[in-house]
Formats: C-alpha cells, sequence, structure tokens
C-alpha cells in the first residue's frame, strides 16, 4: 500500500514542458494561439528565486498560457564578469516552475540562440549612455538583443520584467516601441527580503558579513527618496550623503548614486516630476543594484 502511495504521488506532482528549439516553441504557441489563448512571457537566465516566480504569477494573473525562459546570456556579460561562474540548476528552476503551473520552459543551447554567422546587435541609445552603461560595456547590447530574439520567437501578447533592472526595463520598453514588436512590455514590483535587501540570484555570493552590510542600500536610497520629495533638496547634495552612508556601511565601491526621471533617465537636480533614485554599489566581488521610485511634490 506505501508503494502504491508513493507512486499515485509521484504520478501526481506536476510535470513541465521543456522546449529547446524556436520551432518547437512557435508550434506550441500555435497551438494555444489557435485554440484563442493569450500568451504571456518570463524572460530569467535562471537561477529563480521568489522575485522570478513573482513575474509568473502576474504573467498567469493576466494570461491563459505562460512561458518562461530559461538562457544565460553570453552577450550580456563583459570581460572579467561571472558568467563561467553564474549559478546553474535548471532541474531546480523547473520544480520551482512546474509548482507554480507555468505551462512551458524554454531553454535553447547557445547554438540556437546564436547559430554560427550571427551578425546582428540591437542598440538602444540615450537610456543605455549613463548609470550601468559606462560600468558594464556592451552589457545592454546583449540585452536588447537576446530580448528581442526571445520576442519575436514567442510573440506573446505581454512579457514581464522586475522593477530592479530599472534601466533594463525601460531600455526593453524603448525597442519594442522603437522596432513595432507587438508586445505589452510589463514591469512587475521589486521582491525584497523581510529585512529590504531586493532579491537577486547575486546575493548567494555575499558572505554572511555582506549580507549583514547588504540591506543599508535600501535603506540609504529610502531615505534619499523620502527627503527628495521636498522638491527644494538639492538632488546633488542628496547623492552625496548616500554614497557616503554606503561606505561607512562597508560597501566597498561605489559605481553610482543617482536621481533621474523615470522615464527617461535624464539626470535631475531637483526632484519636480516622477524619477527614480538608482544605485549600483559593491560589496567585495559582488555588486548589488537598488532603486526606489521618487514621488514628486
Amino acid at each position: 500500500m506505501a508503494m502504491a502511495a508513493r507512486s499515485a504521488g509521484a504520478a501526481a506532482r506536476p510535470t513541465l514542458p521543456v522546449m529547446r528549439t524556436v520551432a518547437d516553441l512557435r508550434r506550441a504557441v500555435a497551438a494555444w494561439r489557435a485554440a484563442g489563448q493569450t500568451v504571456g512571457l518570463v524572460p530569467t537566465m535562471g537561477a529563480l528565486h521568489a522575485g522570478h516566480l513573482a513575474l509568473v504569477r502576474r504573467a498567469q494573473a493576466d494570461c491563459d498560457r505562460t512561458i518562461v525562459t530559461l538562457f544565460v546570456n553570453p552577450t550580456q556579460f563583459g570581460a572579467g564578469e561571472d558568467f563561467a561562474a553564474y549559478p546553474r540548476d535548471e532541474a531546480e528552476d523547473g520544480t520551482k516552475l512546474a509548482a507554480v503551473g507555468a505551462d512551458l520552459l524554454f531553454a535553447p543551447e547557445v547554438a540556437e540562440m546564436y547559430p554560427d554567422g550571427f551578425a546582428t546587435t540591437v542598440t538602444v541609445a540615450g537610456l543605455t549612455d549613463g548609470l550601468c552603461g559606462p560600468a558594464r560595456p556592451g552589457h545592454f547590447a546583449g540585452v536588447a538583443t537576446v530580448v528581442t530574439k526571445l520576442l519575436l520567437q514567442s510573440l506573446p501578447d505581454a512579457a514581464y520584467f522586475g522593477e530592479k533592472d530599472y534601466q533594463q526595463l525601460l531600455v526593453i520598453r524603448r525597442l519594442a516601441r522603437d522596432l513595432d514588436i507587438p508586445v505589452r512590455i510589463e514591469g512587475v514590483p521589486t521582491v525584497r527580503d523581510a529585512d529590504g535587501l531586493a532579491l537577486s540570484s547575486r546575493n548567494r555570493y555575499l558572505s554572511a558579513g555582506e549580507r549583514a552590510a547588504a540591506v543599508a542600500l535600501p535603506m540609504i536610497l529610502r531615505h534619499v527618496a523620502e527627503r527628495l520629495a521636498d522638491p527644494t533638496r538639492v538632488v546633488a547634495d542628496e547623492t552625496a550623503r548616500a554614497r557616503d552612508a554606503l561606505l561607512q556601511a562597508g560597501f566597498t565601491r561605489i559605481d553610482y548614486v543617482e536621481v533621474c526621471d523615470a522615464e527617461t533617465l535624464e539626470p535631475l537636480a531637483h526632484v519636480t516630476r516622477p524619477a527614480r533614485v538608482l544605485a549600483a554599489a559593491w560589496l567585495g566581488s559582488t555588486r548589488l543594484i537598488d532603486n526606489m521610485p521618487v514621488s514628486s511634490a
């Protein structure tokens, strides 16, 4: 009887179809379209956490079917970045996605995404000039190219991206608009640990001491955002205080702390319209990013 019960439990465990080729992905989407169903897309690089699953749940709330992609994209990693070490566990990711009821995992090989002779790059000017752009040369071209391909390969009704990567979200919205890709690009609020740290696949690189220090990042950004709700305050003064506070909290290097227009990412001297305070800072060898909205008076 016990063996029969275990077998029944195994049979009831949800399964997740995994597809490796664009042709198979398109056949699955075509079948859903023929049945009159809507489709949501959640692009990821794996190492899934609750933030990714929030994107899946949002897609499920909006659409009949949800595709999650898993592709560690080599073209968005620069020299000295962690492409080789980036965490990869497709089986664990698939288990998490099956548990929340995703409909399909698209997990192509590099050769499927970038076949021999691949020679096209998508670049988005303006939005990539500041913030993470100078610190990570080529990163946004890699992101824009792979996301353009994923959108065209599946042509969903909507695609879902986290607001933690706020600059990336705006870049993707712009490319979809500029290239007339008929997909809604939806931003989903950042998911945070109980202490406020934004969830990230790179948090696992932090030592215990670094993890304790990391909580200063959202705390300081929230303080800046609250102070800058007063339009008489000078942005440069507040961001300078924030950089000093991060260094005092144990961060070893600050790439930037900036306040930018929420739509254009134009740097602001005073907050008189919707804005974001954005930062990238290092704890040892781990680079963390975060952002907070600033409400204008």
